[in-house]
C-alpha cells in the first residue's frame, strides 16, 4: 500500500452526470436538450439509443444515494440538468426541477456525503442551440443567469461548484467533428464556442462568488502529448495537440491570456477568437480548484496519433498511468492551482452477475495503477486534494449508447437492478483502509 500513500486530508468520491443517468426526459417541466435531439438523429448514437430512461435515477435517487453512502465516499459529484431547472434556458426556475436537486442534496447530507455540483455537463437547452448555441456570445450570459438561479436554490448546502465539464468536448466534439451534440462540423464555430464557454465560466464564477460560493472551479479533460521523435513535424504535432487540448483553456483561465502560438495556428486556418475588451479579465476570475479528468495520453507523429503497444480499455484508449503523473506534475508547475481528480476510470466488457458478483479485475487494476500515479504526483509536489472515480454506475455513454460500461456499480438496464462490482468493493475497501491506517 506504500505506493498508494496520500495525505491524511485527501478525499474520495464518485461522479456521474445528469443526462447519462437521470432519465425522466420529459417529466416535471423538463424541456429538450441538445442530447435529446442529437440522439434521435439516425446514426448519431450506437443502436439508436438515448437517455430517455438511462438509469432512471430521477425516480430511484434515494436508493442511489444509499448506494453511494455504502461505498464510504466523502463526496459525490453530480451535474444539474439545465433544461430541467430552467426550461428553454431562459426565465425563472422550474420549481419541480430544482426540487429534485434539493432533495438529492438533502439525501446526501443526511448520509454524510458532501455534494459536489457541476452546472454544465453538455445538456444545453435545445432552444439556446437553436438561437446559436455556444458559438453565440449570448449563450455565455444565459449560462451565468442559470448559475445564479441554481445557487439561489442550493447554495446554502452545496460547498463546491464546478461551472463546466470538459469544454474541449463541448466545443470540439460538438461543433468541429460533430461526434457529440449538437453535431455541427465547423472549426470556426468550434473556436468561437471555446471562447464563449470560457466566458460563460468566468461570468458564472462571478455570479457564484457574488452569492458567497465557498469553492468555485472548472473541470478539464487532459492528457500528455508527446512527440514520437525529434523530427520537427512530430514535435510540432505534439505542440499543436497540447495547445488545443490544454493551453487554450488553462492559459486564459489562470494567466489571463490565450497562448500566442495557438492563436497563430488557428489564424492560419482563417479563424480568430471573438475576444472583446474585458473578456480575459472575466475568464481569469480566480479559481479555487481545477478538476482534472484523465483517461489516456498520446504520442504524436506528424499528422497522426501513434499507438505505443500498451493495453487498451474497451474504448480503445491506451492505459497510460505514467502519463497521469506527468500531467499532474506539469499542471502544478505551469499553473499552480489546487487540483482534484474529478473523473478517472475505464470501460471494460464486464461479465454478467454470477451469484451476486461482477468480476472486473481489469478495472481494479486500472484504478489501482492510476491512484498510485496520483500518489506519485503528490510526492513530486502536485497539489491534488482528492479523487472521484468515474463512474458510480454504468450509464448512457454518449455516442456509444449503452455498449460501454464505466461503472463500479453494474446496472441491468432492463430491470434497473444495481450490483456493486468487484471494483466497487475494492474501492470501498481502499477508502476504509485509508481512514483506518492514516490514508492507505
Amino acid at each position: 500500500m506504500s505506493e498508494l500513500t496520500l495525505p491524511s486530508d485527501f478525499f474520495w468520491g464518485v461522479a456521474t452526470s445528469a443526462y447519462q443517468i437521470e432519465g425522466a426526459h420529459d417529466e416535471d417541466g423538463r424541456t429538450l436538450s441538445i442530447w435529446d435531439m442529437f440522439s434521435r438523429r439516425p446514426g448519431a448514437v450506437a443502436n439508436g439509443e438515448n437517455g430517455d430512461v438511462a438509469c432512471d435515477h430521477y425516480h430511484r435517487m434515494p436508493d442511489d444515494v444509499a448506494l453511494i453512502a455504502g461505498l464510504g465516499v466523502d463526496k459525490y459529484r453530480f451535474s444539474v440538468s439545465w433544461p430541467r431547472v430552467q426550461p428553454g434556458g431562459r426565465g425563472s426556475v422550474n420549481a419541480k426541477g430544482i426540487d429534485f436537486y434539493s432533495r438529492l442534496v438533502d439525501e446526501l447530507l443526511e448520509k454524510g456525503v458532501d455534494p459536489w455540483l457541476t452546472l454544465y455537463h453538455w445538456d444545453l437547452p435545445q432552444e439556446l442551440e437553436d438561437a446559436g448555441g455556444w458559438p453565440f456570445r449570448d449563450t455565455a450570459y444565459r449560462f451565468a443567469e442559470y448559475a445564479g438561479l441554481v445557487h439561489d436554490a442550493l447554495g446554502d448546502r452545496v460547498p463546491t461548484w464546478t461551472t463546466l465539464n470538459e469544454p474541449w468536448c463541448s466545443a470540439m466534439l460538438g461543433y468541429d467533428t460533430g461526434r457529440h451534440a449538437p453535431g455541427r462540423r465547423n472549426f470556426g464555430e468550434a473556436m468561437r464556442a471555446v471562447h464563449h464557454l470560457l466566458l460563460g465560466h468566468g461570468l458564472a464564477a462571478q455570479e457564484l462568488r457574488s452569492r458567497g460560493a465557498a469553492s468555485v472551479g472548472i473541470t478539464l479533460n487532459m492528457g500528455t502529448h508527446s512527440a514520437a521523435s525529434d523530427d520537427p513535424r512530430d514535435v510540432d504535432a505534439a505542440r499543436r495537440a497540447d495547445g488545443l487540448g490544454t493551453r487554450i483553456y488553462l492559459d486564459p483561465l489562470v494567466h489571463g491570456r490565450y497562448p500566442a502560438d495557438v492563436l497563430d495556428d488557428i489564424a492560419a486556418r482563417g479563424v480568430e477568437l471573438p475576444v472583446l475588451a474585458g473578456d480575459l479579465e472575466i475568464i481569469s476570475t480566480p479559481l479555487d480548484v481545477v478538476g482534472v479528468n484523465y483517461y489516456t495520453s498520446h504520442v504524436h507523429k506528424a499528422t497522426e496519433v501513434v499507438p505505443q503497444g500498451l493495453p487498451v480499455t474497451a474504448m480503445g484508449w491506451e492505459i497510460v498511468p505514467s502519463g497521469f503523473t506527468d500531467l499532474l506534475v506539469r499542471l502544478q508547475r505551469d499553473y499552480g492551482v489546487p487540483m482534484v481528480i474529478t473523473e478517472n476510470g475505464a470501460a471494460f466488457d464486464d461479465l454478467d452477475v454470477v451469484d451476486g458478483y461482477v468480476a472486473d479485475a481489469d478495472r481494479v487494476d486500472y484504478l489501482e495503477s492510476h491512484i498510485a500515479a496520483v500518489a506519485s504526483a503528490v510526492r513530486a509536489g502536485a497539489d491534488v486534494r482528492g479523487y472521484l472515480a468515474w463512474s458510480l454506475m454504468d450509464n448512457f455513454e454518449w455516442g456509444y449508447g449503452y455498449a460501454k460500461r464505466f461503472g463500479i456499480v453494474r446496472v441491468d438496464y432492463e430491470t434497473q437492478v444495481r450490483t456493486v462490482k468487484q471494483s466497487g468493493q475494492w474501492y470501498r475497501d481502499l477508502i476504509t483502509r485509508s481512514r483506518t491506517a492514516g490514508r492507505p
